[in-house]
């Protein structure tokens, strides 16, 4: 992707990436978050790589105390944006995850396609934020999977199975509540319907 060169800030290449279009994802939450969290009672959760504020939206429309983050004030604006239009309250901020980090603690921390074209060490980063996760709290991390669409960057080079995402993670004394690689209909950017895999990583923090 053009945004995406080597070296550039990655403030700069996601800000680029947004503006490339009005609105590029639908509105609607990630199709796992919803299955980990609709029957959660609410408490505290953070939202990482928030992007345009669907999933964040919608924990905030079931009673979660929520801040979104992310590297482009454009995604943060749209996040605002559709939790205006929906009636919730999101806290937003923005952080370069591999410099800094909100502060808190949370019952629920997701990473739901936290993934870049540029290079970073995202193991450190989620072995960083579990910290934030209480004892008992949950830290979901979700991936494209395998199972490939037919648009976007996340469609090239070799991608991890569940299993390999779990041991990138770490985290060995926590307990593995789901790891597995389930398919789902998805709809793509400009309306391409195809099968995709997610790989999909629940821990709970020992208590």
């Amino acid at each position: 992707m053009a945004a995406f060169t080597p070296g550039r800030p990655a403030a700069e290449a996601w800000d680029d990436f947004y503006r490339q279009s009005p609105r590029l994802w639908s509105g609607r939450p990630n199709a796992r978050l919803v299955e980990v969290a609709e029957d959660l009672a609410a408490g505290r959760a953070l939202d990482l790589g928030c992007g345009e504020g669907g999933d964040a939206v919608w924990l905030a429309g079931r009673g979660w105390t929520v801040t979104a983050v992310d590297v482009a004030t454009t995604a943060l604006a749209r996040t605002q944006e559709l939790a205006a239009e929906r009636g919730v309250a999101v806290t937003t901020e923005q952080h370069d995850l591999t410099a800094t980090l909100p502060s808190g603690s949370f019952d629920l921390v997701s990473a739901c396609f936290l993934q870049s074209p540029l290079e970073w060490d995202r193991g450190a980063l989620l072995r960083r934020v579990a910290t934030a996760v209480e004892p008992g709290g949950l830290l979901l991390v979700v991936d494209h999977g395998a199972v490939r669409p037919p648009w976007g960057w996340h469609d090239e080079g070799e991608v991890p199975t569940a299993r390999q995402l779990r041991a990138s993670v770490g985290l060995d004394d926590w307990e593995d509540v789901r790891v597995d690689d389930p398919e789902r209909e998805a709809t793509g950017p400009d309306g391409q319907v195809g099968t995709v895999s997610d790989a999909v990583v629940l821990l709970r923090r020992p208590a």
